[in-house]
């Protein structure tokens, strides 16, 4: 279950005009967290991501699934029940949770098991990077004139003095 926090601001991004993955951003977030804080770990920074994403769309964010040949049809069939998950209301439940608890718990002891290396600044630069690498050029600028248009006057002075000041401190190097 996402975190209280999580929620609304994942709700706040959604009434700024904020794309569905921006929203899910929060909820990947959380989770990267939870690594870092020990809670459990992760096998990759790919798997932190998923987990994130599985959690936003069963919160409600409009998520699409991934589109095919992307990734596995498992992928897109989690993706698909994720997302109807959170369509449904939650006042209804499962006839019976004896399974589902169990499965959650075998998932939670797994995770405990595994290392917290996959939330690392290091871990989370090579996956960000490969992702974009596989993006063109123009589906990356077309991303940044989107984000910077709902961002607002007051996000975007202090994202261009933060620029500036990044351009700075690598001109000294």
């Amino acid at each position: 279950m996402p975190e209280k926090k999580t929620l609304s601001r994942a709700q706040a991004d959604k009434r700024a005009g904020k794309a569905p993955s921006t929203q899910a951003g929060e909820f990947v977030k959380e989770e990267i967290d939870h690594v870092r804080e020990g809670k459990h770990g992760v096998r990759s920074a790919k798997q932190a991501v998923a987990i994130g994403l599985s959690k936003a769309r069963r919160a409600g964010v409009a998520l699409k699934p991934p589109k095919p040949g992307k990734t596995s049809a498992a992928t897109r069939k989690k993706a698909q029940q994720d997302t109807a998950a959170g369509r449904k209301s939650t006042a209804k439940k499962s006839a019976s949770t004896e399974s589902t608890s169990r499965r959650s718990r075998v998932s939670s002891s797994v995770l405990k098991r595994e290392s917290g290396r996959g939330a690392s600044s290091a871990a989370l630069s090579k996956q960000t990077k490969s992702a974009a690498g596989r993006r063109s050029a123009a589906s990356r600028s077309a991303a940044a004139k989107k984000g910077a248009a709902t961002k607002g006057a007051a996000g975007r002075s202090a994202a261009a003095k933060k620029a500036a000041h990044t351009r700075a401190a690598r001109a000294h190097h």
